[in-house]
């Protein structure tokens, strides 16, 4: 069984990206985005996405609408919508998120959103094979 207090583990990861846990079906995945960062937009063509946020203040963009997320609040991207989720306060924006399916590749770990970037486009960061 895996077992994680995971509001504090994600708030005690300093990366922009750690894969937690990785199963068939879904994925879990925590994140740090510094003051003034942002996860990126995006488009997940296949996966659908769960965010919860365990601290720091942003702004949730998708589809289109702006809201501001904060400690508590969980934002749905079904996929194939396009989102971005950017960190509006003097704090790290701390979250944990989960993917269906995968999106990553197990444990993976993006120290920075730089990194994470350069993975994906080397190919590097291929979710596991069903």
């Amino acid at each position: 069984m895996e077992h994680f207090t995971i509001a504090t583990v994600a708030e005690e990861s300093p990366d922009f990206r750690r894969v937690l846990w990785t199963g068939k079906h879904t994925q879990l995945v925590i994140m740090t985005i510094p003051p003034d960062g942002e996860i990126g937009e995006e488009v997940h063509e296949e996966i659908d996405q769960i965010l919860t946020f365990v601290s720091g203040t942003g702004e949730a963009r998708v589809a289109g609408e702006r809201r501001k997320v904060t400690q508590g609040d969980l934002v749905v991207v079904p996929a194939g919508t396009r989102h971005n989720f950017v960190n509006t306060g003097p704090n790290p924006l701390v979250l944990y998120t989960i993917y269906g399916p995968p999106e990553h590749a197990d444990q993976a770990v993006h120290h920075t959103k730089e990194q994470a970037e350069a993975l994906e486009e080397a190919g590097e960061d291929e979710p596991p094979s069903s």
